[in-house]
């Protein structure tokens, strides 16, 4: 099972009937009420949450919020202590295209066949957070290609969108993680990374 997935069963059996009422509570703005009646344990929680692209590996701040309001430091140091695995190729590139796109994020998420009511509930759910906007959009995405879905793919979507710099950038960026991975393997070693993290110091996004 993934590793993450492992921490996320392990948090659900830490809870008390009582936090999870709470947490059901804290996630009323994000949950549907009917999705949220139908929530029996942690993991029924997390699942939604994992499925709507509220919570992944790489974007834990809103379970380091929920865990916070609970009081848990006991589960926030068993979560955040860990070192997390290297950021694949294509959450990297989530990094960059954050960076760059900027407002032209509605031309590459219809690029990426999001839908335009998407779009909308994206907009309407990040009034004011561009970088947000472009994330969500991406995670979108990627929900919807799951494991199908490649940098490849994005750097295409950016050329076709005449977004050639951007689509530089990454391919760049694949370049240098590509030697520096080698680099690693030959010397047998990795680069710790803190789950408090979620990336790079010069990103915003």
């Amino acid at each position: 099972m993934d590793p993450f997935l492992v921490l996320l069963h392990s948090v659900s059996a830490s809870l008390s009937s009582g936090e999870l009422t709470e947490l059901k509570f804290l996630c009323q703005g994000r949950v549907g009420k009917r999705k949220l009646e139908r929530v029996q344990s942690g993991v029924d929680l997390f699942s939604v949450l994992l499925e709507q692209n509220e919570l992944d590996p790489h974007h834990t701040e809103l379970l380091r919020e929920l865990l916070t309001s609970l009081r848990r430091q006991d589960l926030l140091r068993l979560i955040f202590s860990r070192p997390l695995p290297p950021r694949p190729d294509l959450y990297a590139a989530f990094d960059i295209i954050c960076d760059h796109v900027g407002k032209d994020w509605r031309r590459l998420a219809r690029q990426l066949k999001v839908s335009d009511s998407k779009i909308d509930a994206i907009e309407m759910k990040y009034p004011r957070n561009l970088t947000e906007q472009v994330r969500e959009s991406l995670r979108v995405w990627k929900s919807s290609r799951r494991e199908d879905a490649a940098v490849s793919q994005l750097v295409e979507a950016l050329r076709a969108c005449r977004l050639n710099l951007v689509a530089d950038h990454v391919e760049e960026a694949q370049q240098a993680r590509g030697l520096q991975s080698e680099s690693e393997s030959a010397s047998g070693s990795v680069s710790p990374v803190s789950w408090g993290s979620d990336a790079p110091a010069s990103r915003a996004c």
